[in-house]
């Protein structure tokens, strides 16, 4: 039974809901489902563009929801009340003024005595700007900002099906690289709002002359790439010709004047020889260099030389090579320690892809590697690490393993997928994972490596970036990117007693990893000299062949101590 100092605060309490309710924002309701009457409280206009009293029958409110949301609606609802999992969606409600509104909904059911549905209470939130906010970085992370057409990754991603589609289908393909000439002149003589107009109506004229089913994407700073799905030799040629002379045939206005605009395109056809988007691309880039050098506002096809076909035929047998491999589970890892400064003691290992051949032999990474980058197996085979890193982990639960993924994968939605898949509820493997990504991959689209990157973190694994200087990157991408690790490039720490450059860059870079919270490794450390200058400056990893090469062996728990050799095992770290 409530005292009197209890009643007397009743209305004073009343008025505090009251006042908070009104300060959140939300729109509060209490649904009854056996009569459909809604009662609201709270801010409607906002939503509703008007006061939600209108609808205060269920009927009508419903009549407001974005047909296209009433399934996710129902589900789940359906969902709440069936199994009691949270009543929480998002859906589109229609304003007063005829626009839709995103909205926030949130409630449970009250039950009858019989356990029937009896009311439906709960809130609505406006999150109409966070949707926006959230569209709009989703088409970033898609589309060019500037022309409106698909980005460098979301086109090799275009780019790497048609090819697979064409080789089904056989049919054939094409692939063409547009330059805008001497764009920087532009930028330099009228401006860089010259230059985005430039690269506008080039963008535009593209959309103009070429077809409908035809993918255009904005590849660099002054160059597009276009995907001609379905196309001979000589429709390429005859695309190409077009585009050049759209392109010269009408000057461009840029602010106040007129400029006349040349482009120079170089093409290549999907073939047996050009089996995977990069290597497509790279083929491309190289016969609109070739266009350039001719003197540019021309088409120049890729041709390959005898000597190229003969290399790409001996890449194409050892792709096969790699592919039975996978088959007979014959590329195994070799496991190098990295070292804790502190102790000299193995923290955790680095695994390195070997293959065995058909006869048992070891064949060096720098065989087969280089080649599965080019033929598009790389995919495929960082699968099978990823994999092969779990089996062990799971396994020898005393290991922390860390595994490089290439710059193809690092942008792999259904490679992220398989790893949250297999490491659902299984955060003691996640935590014991390191996923390393090389510099320069990262950089080819930071945000999208950021993305990526963070959604590994949040699984729980930690990440590295590995060869770190390689790129001669600024410092800054590093906050970008959000890492856990720094692994410094071997170049900078190969006879780095006597480099004073590099020793300034290690010094430069071990402050920044400080401040930002990154741990820093040292590769390819092999000789006394070197670990202890870095040991010195606080690197906080070693890992070389000083302290240990790479091992086919799993490592022992026993193995965590390290025997320090008195010198460098060799030029190869």
């Amino acid at each position: 039974m409530r005292n009197g100092a209890d009643m007397a605060r009743q209305p004073e309490m009343a008025d505090w809901i009251q006042q908070a309710v009104m300060a959140a924002g939300d729109l509060f309701y209490d649904w009854d489902l056996t009569t459909d009457n809604i009662v609201w409280a709270g801010q409607g206009a906002q939503i509703f563009g008007e006061d939600p009293e209108p609808l205060k029958r269920g009927e009508r409110f419903l009549q407001r929801v974005n047909p296209e949301d009433i399934p996710l609606r129902l589900k789940s609802l359906s969902a709440h009340v069936s199994d009691n999992a949270p009543y929480d969606c998002e859906y589109r409600i229609r304003s007063d003024n005829g626009a839709f509104v995103w909205v926030h909904d949130r409630g449970s059911v009250i039950r009858a005595g019989n356990g029937m549905p009896q009311r439906l209470v709960g809130s609505l939130r406006l999150i109409t700007a966070r949707k926006n906010h959230e569209a709009r970085l989703e088409r970033m992370a898609s589309f060019d900002e500037l022309t409106g057409h698909l980005n460098h990754v979301r086109l090799r991603e275009a780019l790497d099906h048609a090819i697979e589609y064409n080789r089904r289908a056989e049919i054939p393909g094409a692939y063409l690289v547009i330059g805008v000439d001497k764009l920087s002149v532009i930028n330099n003589t009228l401006g860089p709002e010259a230059g985005d107009a430039v690269l506008l109506a080039v963008g535009q004229r593209l959309d103009r002359v070429l077809r409908a089913s035809d993918v255009i994407g904005r590849i660099g700073g002054d160059r597009f790439g276009v995907i001609l799905g379905q196309c001979s030799e000589g429709q390429m040629a005859r695309a190409a010709e077009r585009i050049l002379m759209s392109v010269r045939e009408h000057p461009v206005q840029a602010g106040d004047a007129e400029t006349h605009v040349s482009v120079s395109i170089g093409g290549v056809l999907f073939s047996e020889l050009s089996t995977t988007a990069v290597d497509v691309m790279a083929k491309g880039e190289t016969a609109l260099k070739q266009a350039k050098m001719l003197g540019r506002d021309r088409f120049i096809p890729y041709q390959m030389s005898v000597r190229q076909g003969e290399v790409h035929r001996q890449n194409l047998i050892i792709g096969n090579q790699v592919k039975q491999a996978l088959r007979d589970h014959r590329l195994q890892f070799a496991f190098q320690p990295v070292v804790n400064t502190d102790n000299h003691e193995a923290v955790f290992y680095e695994c390195l892809l070997r293959m065995r051949d058909e006869q048992g032999q070891i064949v060096p990474a720098g065989v087969f590697v280089p080649v599965i980058e080019q033929l598009g197996l790389v995919r495929m085979v960082d699968r099978h690490v990823l994999d092969l890193a779990l089996e062990f982990l799971t396994e020898n639960p005393h290991l922390q393993l860390a595994i490089n993924i290439s710059g193809l994968t690092a942008s792999d939605q259904s490679w992220l997928r398989r790893m949250s898949a297999l490491l659902k509820g299984r955060p003691e493997v996640a935590k014991r994972l390191i996923v390393e990504v090389t510099e320069t991959s990262a950089l080819i689209d930071i945000e999208e490596s950021a993305r990526f990157l963070q959604t590994i973190r949040d699984l729980g694994c930690r990440v590295a970036v590995d060869d770190f200087g390689a790129g001669y990157t600024s410092f800054r991408h590093l906050k970008a990117l959000t890492l856990d690790i720094v692994k410094i490039d071997g170049s900078f720490v190969k006879n780095l007693a006597g480099n004073v450059d590099n020793q300034l860059f290690i010094r430069n870079l071990l402050g920044l990893a400080d401040t930002y919270g990154m741990e820093t490794v040292a590769e390819c450390v092999e000789t006394q000299e070197d670990a202890r200058f870095l040991i010195g400056e606080g690197v906080k990893y070693l890992q070389g062949y000083y302290y240990g090469k790479p091992s086919l062996q799993t490592p022992l728990p026993s193995d965590r101590h390290i025997v320090v050799s008195a010198g460098a095992f060799g030029n190869n770290c």
